[in-house]
């Protein structure tokens, strides 16, 4: 059986050399590589670009609308780990967990826009209650979501890291405060929100793993569902999956630590809260199924290889 070329356009960076770690040593995939010295050469990337049956795309927005406009070959098939193409018609968002017909669509399509970080833990919380009717399309929901520095990228990490640093950054750090962050756009459209949510990230002095919480008041959704009962339909919804589980129902848990899955491309749910209001988190790692973990899997599904199919 012949390999699937798989190329990465953009690999020195975070993402890239994340995925290039889970598929390099892989017996079923020949890895393209193009030589370092000529990664920015348009001739040379154009080849590989042409030359693949998998393309990642690891790169900013307007280079990777740039890298899809230089694919000629119509059976090149690309996974845009960017924001470019999130909320494009033609592209296929990529988060199977879904449904089965997201899946699906995954499976045969030939452009995967995969989800990015912050949007992957509040899609999993939010999407499931909408699609079901347990928050109204038009609930102004709110999420607060947290981060390692990891997914602020070479520049961030570097910040972090550095023998002399900004002092400010040995605490949480708010950002995007102008409440117009990249991922709303996706955030809205793929749950069916009417309005966008009010979102605030917070990034802190560790490398990898995130939080992301959405907080609901039950008299505000239809029944008044108790927090237990929106725990139990969540483990419903998401039944078999393998990579995205939801935890058992605790009212309250001492704490929840947002490394907790650092290292894993799996994302748990977890539901706190009692009659009258209900917090769900979404734990996961921002560079496992919040981006890289996620492209591979995405992968595999279109290739026919889906390790993390429902059981």
């Amino acid at each position: 059986m012949q390999k699937a070329k798989v190329y990465i356009d953009g690999q020195s960076g975070t993402t890239g050399l994340q995925i290039y770690d889970r598929i390099g040593a892989r017996e079923d995939l020949e890895l393209l590589r193009i030589d370092e010295d000529k990664r920015h050469d348009l001739e040379e990337r154009c080849r590989f670009l042409n030359a693949a049956d998998i393309v990642f795309l690891c790169l900013p927005d307007d280079g990777a609308r740039e890298a899809v406009s230089l694919i000629e070959n119509p059976d090149v098939r690309v996974i845009d780990a960017s924001t470019a193409h999130r909320t494009n018609d033609g592209w296929t968002y990529g988060f199977p967990e879904l449904s089965r017909e997201q899946r699906e669509a995954i499976r045969h399509s030939k452009r995967v826009a995969n989800p990015g970080c912050h949007a992957t833990g509040f899609i999993s919380c939010a999407a499931p209650l909408v699609r079901m009717g347990i928050v109204p399309a038009n609930y102004p929901l709110t999420c607060f979501s947290l981060t390692g520095y990891s997914g602020g990228g070479k520049k961030m990490i570097a910040s972090y890291e550095s023998d002399v640093r900004d002092p400010q950054l040995d605490a949480p750090g708010i950002y995007g405060l102008n409440l117009h962050h990249k991922h709303l756009p996706e955030m809205q459209k793929v749950c069916g929100l009417e309005k966008a949510p009010v979102f605030l990230p917070v990034v802190d002095d560790y490398y990898k793993g995130m939080a992301t919480t959405i907080m609901l008041h039950n008299e505000l959704l239809p029944g008044c569902p108790s927090a237990e009962e929106i725990s139990r339909r969540l483990q419903e919804y998401y039944a078999g999956e393998q990579f995205v589980k939801v935890l058992p129902y605790a009212p309250s848990r001492p704490t929840a630590y947002a490394a907790a899955l650092a290292g894993t491309d799996e994302l748990h749910i977890f539901v706190c809260g009692h009659e009258t209001q209900t917090t769900v988190t979404a734990l996961f790692d921002n560079l496992g199924k919040g981006a890289s973990g996620a492209a591979v899997q995405n992968m595999d599904i279109m290739l026919g290889l889906d390790r993390g199919a429902p059981v």
